[in-house]
C-alpha cells in the first residue's frame, strides 16, 4: 500500500495495483480501474515516486527471501 494525501491533509493507503492511470487536471486526479476518481495533493511526478519506491520494495523483500531460500539450501547440502 502506498500513503497519499486527500486535500483535506488527511492521509489515506491506496493499493497501487489499483492505479489505471495519473494525471494533472490541473489538480491530481488518479483513476482507478474500477473507474473511480480520486484528488490528491500530491504531484503527478510524486505519485510516480512513491509508487517506484514501494515496487522497489517490494521486489527487494521478495528477492531477499528468495536469496535466503538458496542460501538454507546450500548449507543443507553440506
Amino acid at each position: 500500500m502506498i500513503t497519499l494525501t486527500h486535500f483535506n491533509n488527511r492521509s489515506f493507503l491506496l493499493n497501487p495495483f489499483l492505479i489505471e492511470q495519473v494525471e494533472s487536471l490541473p489538480d491530481t486526479t488518479i483513476t482507478l480501474t474500477n473507474g473511480k476518481k480520486l484528488i490528491v495533493k500530491e504531484s503527478p511526478e510524486e505519485v510516480g515516486r512513491i509508487m517506484a519506491a514501494f515496487l522497489k520494495k517490494i521486489s527487494l523483500i521478495s528477492g531477499l527471501a528468495a536469496e535466503e531460500g538458496v542460501h538454507r539450501c546450500s548449507k543443507a547440502e553440506q
